[in-house]
C-alpha cells in the first residue's frame, strides 16, 4: 500500500514553521525573543505555549554572545544534553550520588555549581534541579549568564519556574507545568543559532 505524505525535508521544514508562525501570537516579543519562541513552539507542536513563555530583559542577546565566545553550556540531564547539537555540553547526572532527602538531580547541580560562572544552564527535567540551582546561587555560587528553565511535572515544576522568574537571574522559561528536555534543548539550540533564522 502506497501512502501519500510529504517527503521533501525542506518543504516540511518551511511548511511546519509557517504553520507555527501563523498559529502563534508572538506580538509581545522582540525580534530575538520571537525567534527563540517560535523554535520552542515548533519543538513541541503547541502554539498555545506562546503566552506562557517568559524572557528576562536582554537574556537572548547576552546568552548568544556568551555562547559565541565559548561560554560553557551545562545541562541537568543526559536527555537535555543529547538534544543540544554542535557543542560540548557538561552534565553530572551520571556521576551524581544523592544524599538522604536529596534527589539525584539536586546532587548533579551540586557537582555543576563550580562551572556556573558565565555559563548557560539548561534545565529540562526535574524541578528539584532548578530549585537547587537557585539555592546554590543564593548560597554564594557564581551566577550563570542565563538559565533555561523548562522542568516538567505536577509537583514543583510551575513553582520552580516562578522562583526562577523572581530570582533576579537572567532566564528563559515556560510558566506552568509543561516543559521537558526537548524544550530546554530547543532553547539552547536557538541561542546557538543552529540552522540560522527560522523561516
Amino acid at each position: 500500500m502506497t501512502r501519500t505524505y510529504l517527503r521533501d525535508p525542506e518543504v516540511i521544514y518551511r511548511l511546519s514553521f509557517g504553520i507555527a508562525r501563523h498559529e502563534s501570537d508572538l506580538s509581545r516579543f522582540g525580534k530575538d525573543e520571537a525567534e527563540v519562541a517560535i523554535r520552542l513552539v515548533h519543538a513541541c507542536g503547541r502554539p498555545e505555549i506562546a503566552p506562557d513563555l517568559a524572557f528576562s530583559p536582554g537574556v537572548v542577546a547576552a546568552a548568544r554572545s556568551a555562547l559565541g565566545s565559548g561560554a560553557a553550556l551545562l545541562a541537568d540531564s543526559e536527555m537535555t544534553a543529547r538534544g543540544i547539537t554542535s557543542v560540548s555540553v557538561r552534565t553530572a547526572i551520571l556521576e551524581a550520588r544523592a544524599e538522604p532527602g536529596q534527589t539525584r538531580a539536586m546532587a548533579a547541580m551540586d557537582l555543576l555549581a563550580a562551572h556556573f560562572a558565565g555559563a548557560v544552564v539548561a534545565v529540562g527535567n526535574a524541578p528539584t534541579a532548578l530549585f537547587r540551582l537557585l539555592e546554590l546561587v543564593d548560597g554564594g555560587a557564581a551566577r550563570p549568564i542565563a538559565v533555561l528553565g523548562f522542568p516538567v511535572g505536577f509537583v514543583g515544576a510551575a513553582e520552580s519556574k516562578e522562583a526562577l522568574v523572581a530570582s533576579g537571574l537572567p532566564f528563559i522559561t515556560l510558566r506552568g507545568r509543561f516543559g521537558g528536555s526537548a524544550l530546554a534543548a530547543a532553547a539552547a539550540n536557538a541561542l546557538l543559532g543552529l540552522g540560522g533564522d527560522a523561516p
